[in-house]
C-alpha cells in the first residue's frame, strides 16, 4: 500500500502548482454585470505571499448557488461559475465575479429565516498552513451589513478586515493579511 499525502497534508512552498486552472479567476464569462475583486495575500510582515492558492465560493446574483443542496427551484444565473481559485504567482489575486444576492441565514441567536448580506466565502491555500483557511469578503458599498448576522458576531473593530472596498465602478479591493495587527477574520467549521 502507497499512502500519498492529499493537498491539505502538503506544505509548499511549491503548493500552488497544479492547484490552479486555466480561466479559474473567471467566474461570469461573458457576463455584462461582472464585477472584479482584486488583492493580496499579506503575512504577518506585510509581504505579499506569492505562493498561495485563494478559492471564491459563493451565490449568484439572485442569491442561489450553483450547487445541489440549494434546492431553492431557481434556476442559476446563465454564464456564472459558482466557484473559483487561482494562485498568488504575481504577489496578488484577481476575480472577475458577480455580485452575490442575499441567502438566507443559519439560524444564529434566533435569526432564522433573516438573510444574509451579500457576501463571499473566501478559502486560503498558502505555506506553513496545514489546512485551509476560510473567511468571508463583504462589500463596504452595501447597506445590509447591518443586518447580517454572521458578521454581527465579528467584533465591531475587526469588521473591516473582511470589507472590500469599492475602487471605482464595478472595482473592489480587499487583501487577505494572515497574521499581524490587522489581521484578517477567519472562521472554523
Amino acid at each position: 500500500m502507497t499512502l500519498v499525502a492529499t493537498p491539505w497534508q502538503t506544505v509548499g512552498p511549491y503548493f500552488s502548482i497544479g492547484m490552479t486552472w486555466a480561466g479559474g479567476e473567471d467566474l461570469a464569462a461573458g457576463r455584462a454585470d461582472a464585477i472584479e475583486i482584486a488583492g493580496r495575500v499579506l503575512d504577518g510582515a506585510g509581504a505579499a505571499v506569492s505562493d498561495a492558492v485563494v478559492e471564491l465560493w459563493q451565490a449568484d446574483s439572485g442569491g442561489r448557488y450553483a450547487h445541489p443542496a440549494d434546492r431553492r427551484n431557481a434556476a442559476v444565473d446563465a454564464g456564472f461559475k459558482g466557484f473559483g481559485r487561482v494562485g498568488t504567482e504575481s504577489g496578488g489575486f484577481r476575480f472577475r465575479t458577480v455580485k452575490p444576492g442575499r441567502v438566507p441565514a443559519p439560524a444564529i441567536g434566533g435569526s432564522g429565516g433573516s438573510l444574509q448580506a451579500p457576501h463571499i466565502v473566501v478559502g486560503v491555500f498558502a505555506r506553513g498552513l496545514l489546512r485551509r483557511i476560510t473567511t468571508r469578503l463583504y462589500f463596504a458599498d452595501v447597506a445590509a451589513n447591518a443586518e447580517d448576522p454572521v458578521l454581527a458576531l465579528v467584533p465591531a473593530g475587526r469588521r473591516s478586515t473582511l470589507l472590500a472596498e469599492p475602487e471605482g465602478k464595478g472595482h473592489y479591493r480587499w487583501d487577505i493579511r494572515l497574521q499581524g495587527p490587522d489581521e484578517t477574520v477567519f472562521f472554523t467549521f
